[in-house]
């Protein structure tokens, strides 16, 4: 205990490699054909901690094609992705959807997190689910004949600018989903290089089973996502049900739920989870905020030095939830989390 940092000289040699990494940002952001002539490819493979990115991270980006995604990966300097459905299936054709989700992502949450919302905000929720629900009927009849081929290729141009896919979201595993959306969600899954599909838990056994079975059978599993209903147990009946079942745990939302020691939980179920969401919660006592990594109550430090220590296999997830600050960008954040991850693992 003598040799660890203390949190102020941690954070202290952070904000030092911020420092050097903003600069480079800066002169190469928004500058794509340069950083491919440069030849560059990321590598956020520390120590042997896979540090990868879920793609809505960047969801408040002006561009939200798989061209623009990827160059958002980049320059946050991260050479693996669970990526969401929407960048990749736009590149296949899918029907645009009208919805302003930039707009409408916070007003999910607070839903989500049961927080007070006003009158105008509930019009806006009650119209944009109206007008999800008809482009998810259009998006559904568009995966029967989607071109299957367009997702070989946004591997192998990802996989070409030193990126792999591990991990896919799109809305094709829910309750309203038919078998062949299901079918489709997987199989182009496969074709973008990934070994795991990540879905919101349902808390519905049927499905679960369902959704294992025919996962397991295409080689691949599906990691159930939780927010503040996950426990210790939370999922045991789908780990029972398949192999094809596991965990995307998520780390933050466990400590705020008030869970136990979550180093504990990874120590006993490291080997069913597929991938794992890392941000800084502060615990219930303090108000649950979502806040800039190593403001918060989750540790962090301990579980990326566990990962490395025990050798553990899945990705550890950067999931970009607190506020931009103003005058900064989603990768500038992003990459301000990576640094940490640099720092808490050398």
């Amino acid at each position: 205990m003598k040799n660890q940092p203390t949190r102020r000289q941690f954070l202290g040699t952070t904000a030092a490699l911020l420092s050097t990494a903003v600069v480079g940002s800066q002169k190469l952001f928004g500058a794509p054909a340069l950083i491919r002539s440069l030849g560059d490819k990321p590598n956020s493979l520390i120590d042997g901690v896979q540090i990868g990115v879920i793609t809505y991270s960047f969801r408040d980006m002006p561009d939200q094609s798989a061209e623009a995604t990827l160059q958002y990966v980049l320059d946050s300097g991260i050479s693996a992705i669970e990526l969401m459905g929407g960048p990749a299936e736009s590149f296949a054709g899918a029907p645009k959807n009208s919805v302003n989700m930039q707009a409408i992502f916070p007003l999910m949450r607070k839903r989500r997190e049961k927080q007070e919302l006003t009158e105008d905000e509930k019009k806006q929720l009650a119209d944009a689910d109206a007008q999800m629900k008809a482009y998810r009927e259009s998006v559904a009849k568009w995966r029967l004949s989607a071109p299957m081929d367009k997702f070989e290729q946004v591997r192998k141009m990802y996989n070409q600018a030193g990126v792999k896919i591990y991990g896919f979201k799109p809305d094709t595993f829910g309750m309203q989903n038919s078998d062949a959306e299901i079918e489709y969600g997987l199989k182009a899954a496969k074709l973008l290089g990934a070994n795991q599909v990540t879905v919101e838990h349902p808390s519905n056994d049927a499905q679960t089973l369902k959704l294992g079975t025919m996962a397991h059978k295409q080689g691949l599993r599906i990691g159930y996502h939780g927010h503040e209903q996950q426990t210790p147990t939370f999922w045991d009946t789908a780990l029972a049900q398949s192999p094809g079942n596991a965990i995307n745990f998520d780390l933050g939302h466990y400590v705020a739920a008030g869970n136990p020691d979550p180093l504990v939980f990874l120590k006993q179920k490291h080997d069913r989870i597929s991938s794992m969401h890392i941000k800084d919660r502060q615990t219930a006592d303090h108000g649950k905020g979502n806040l800039p990594w190593g403001q918060g109550d989750t540790p962090l430090l301990a579980v990326l030095k566990l990962m490395r220590d025990q050798k553990y296999n899945f990705p550890a997830t950067v999931e970009l939830e607190y506020k931009v600050p103003e005058g900064s960008n989603a990768v500038a954040e992003v990459k301000k989390c990576v640094a940490f991850c640099r720092n808490a693992l050398s």
